[in-house]
């Protein structure tokens, strides 16, 4: 099975709002899925607005899943709630994801989806160090796909949570760029 992924267009939004309602994305999501809400939030991404990317993850063609990836620098709040508990690289990327069909869960498309974006990350993001990924506690699914994933938990960081309900107990997972993957050079400036 072929996994590929592109930018989430207006397009797809119904099938998001059908994503974000099934139970074991809204427990973890926690989002409004109406129309209204789901063009809010993912609008700016997709018109270029806001600098984080919205992937809409694929198997052989039929859409499986989303990826949100974005740098933890463009958030600056977000950055200092974390790098206040846990090391952060100035360069660290951040990934959020979720299986949309409820029947693909458990079958290991999560580590799977997991690796191959971070994999991707070090090819379309040639400055970045190091792949770093909040994830609750209690999530424990979640947590499980890093780990298959290769991602190793750092710590634990107190955080604000999506789901109110819950606390705000977070495992902080890290990948670091492979060592024959080094970051580029430094451009050349003329100073002359």
């Amino acid at each position: 099975m072929v996994l590929t992924w592109r930018r989430v267009s207006e397009s797809d939004f119904g099938l998001l709002r059908a994503w974000l309602a099934q139970p074991h994305v809204a427990r973890w999501w926690h989002h409004d899925t109406s129309a209204e809400a789901v063009a809010r939030d993912f609008g700016p991404a997709v018109r270029g607005e806001e600098p984080s990317e919205d992937l809409l993850v694929m198997e052989d063609s039929t859409p499986v899943a989303l990826v949100q990836r974005c740098r933890f620098a463009d958030y600056p709040d977000y950055h200092a709630e974390i790098a206040d508990q846990i090391e952060l690289p100035d360069t660290a990327i951040t990934v959020d994801y979720l299986l949309g069909d409820p029947a693909r869960v458990g079958q290991g498309l999560g580590p799977r989806i997991v690796r191959a974006i971070v994999a991707a990350t070090w090819t379309d993001h040639p400055d970045a160090s190091a792949v770093v990924v909040p994830v609750h506690a209690a999530n424990r699914a979640s947590w499980r796909a890093l780990e298959k994933a290769g991602l190793h938990r750092l710590g634990t960081a107190e955080l604000t949570p999506d789901n109110p309900d819950d606390d705000r107990t977070h495992y902080v997972y890290r990948i670091d760029r492979p060592a024959g993957r080094p970051p580029p050079p430094p451009p050349v400036t003329d100073h002359g």
